[in-house]
């Protein structure tokens, strides 16, 4: 009688064991729709709509289980093929616009967005789980030297995790956006969301004034203020950034500009606690007097050209009209830069379009500018400033 209870007990335990639901990571959630909207909305209803995507996920698969866990291996069949690439967004695209849920067709198309995202994915495997080189070694890469036993180990676990996270729902079109976020994470590279939600958490005040705003009465929509790190880990914000505040400052205080918006990151130097955009909002509003809700802080550029990248999509989201000129207000040297053939050539190789339409250089440190539209569009070629 008393094995018969144990028994019926050990199966009631399993019996509910079965029914719980999947464990989720709220972390990952965050990250995945941030770099991944496309292929996690791809992911929630692929069955049995597009039975010719779903033959070359299982042969992705059935690469994957050949591995037999071994950790280069497993990295291996995680990267995406030119070929498999252009399959699953050619087969995407063919989805009518009603099907996808969480993410917006990009102003290219959906297959160019797929494309992106996968292109982003392959570069997280390269740097992060076989040891490529970043693009900018400086600022990105490992925790761990690459070789190192620290480095081996991390990659290791962090397969590991990956494939005890592959469970998650919205990681279940592919294993590779779990070995993906796995890599990142054994890394703590979280800064494509360590601010979210951005607009809800530290623009609120600002975005409450533009509700209410006659965007007629300024010349100007923003000043944009790209920040500069410091060079050693201690500094909150460099000789050179408080330059860059002090000239915004004075330019704001002329009143034809509707706000001034801080632009960039934890960036320099590798491992600074410090982000730019922060510490020049507190200098702007402890040093200045410029109230918080005429302030927007744009805290994930890392480069130059994403510091107009990403202004746009904080116009967008303050509904400021993207027809009508904003400022970048920096100094010398940068303004210089900003202005010229060398930073258009940039922007097309490492974005792929011109963030904003370059105006006049009005003084040597003022540039007007004109958002592009195309800013808006989801672009994770560097998965950290996606």
């Amino acid at each position: 009688m008393k094995r018969a209870l144990l028994v019926a007990a050990s199966l009631l335990s399993m019996a509910q064991a079965v029914q719980a639901a999947p464990v989720r990571d709220a972390h990952w959630a965050l990250l995945g729709n941030q770099l991944f909207p496309a292929m996690l909305d791809l992911g929630a209803s692929t069955a049995q709509e597009a039975p010719a995507l779903q033959d070359v996920l299982a042969r992705r698969r059935v690469r994957f289980d050949a591995c037999q866990h071994e950790t280069a291996c497993v990295l291996r069949a995680a990267s995406w093929s030119d070929a498999e690439i252009a399959s699953v967004a050619s087969l995407a695209a063919k989805r009518p616009a009603t099907a996808w849920r969480k993410v917006s067709l990009a102003d290219d198309g959906v297959a160019a967005q797929l494309t992106r995202e996968l292109r982003g994915l392959n570069s997280i495997i390269a740097v992060y789980g076989q040891g490529a080189a970043p693009r900018y070694p400086k600022i990105d890469g490992p925790l761990e030297a690459v070789g190192s036993k620290l480095f081996n180990d991390s990659v290791a676990d962090a397969v590991l995790l990956g494939e005890a996270s592959e469970e998650e729902p919205a990681l279940a079109l592919d294993p590779s956006l779990a070995m993906a976020l796995a890599l990142l994470d054994v890394n703590d590279r979280s800064e494509a969301v360590a601010f979210e939600p951005l607009e809800a958490k530290f623009n609120a005040d600002a975005l409450a004034r533009a509700r209410t705003l006659d965007w007629s009465q300024y010349r100007y929509t923003a000043i944009v203020v790209p920040g500069m790190g410091p060079e050693n880990l201690a500094t909150p914000l460099s000789a050179r950034g408080k330059l860059r505040v002090r000239l915004a400052a004075q330019r704001f205080a002329q009143g034809d500009v509707a706000f001034v918006m801080m632009s960039g990151a934890s960036v320099h130097p590798k491992g600074s606690r410090f982000v730019e955009a922060v510490e020049m909002r507190k200098a702007l509003m402890e040093r200045y007097g410029v109230p918080a809700d005429r302030i927007i802080i744009e805290p994930y550029a890392r480069h130059t050209t994403t510091n107009l990248r990403n202004a746009t999509r904080r116009l967008i989201a303050l509904g400021a009209p993207l027809g009508r000129d904003g400022l970048v207000i920096t100094d010398v040297d940068q303004s210089r830069y900003i202005g010229s053939p060398e930073f258009d050539k940039r922007n097309l190789q490492e974005l792929g379009y011109q963030p904003a339409t370059i105006g006049a250089r009005i003084s040597p440190t003022e540039l007007v500018f004109r958002p592009a539209a195309a800013s808006a569009r989801m672009d994770p070629k560097d998965p950290l400033d996606p």
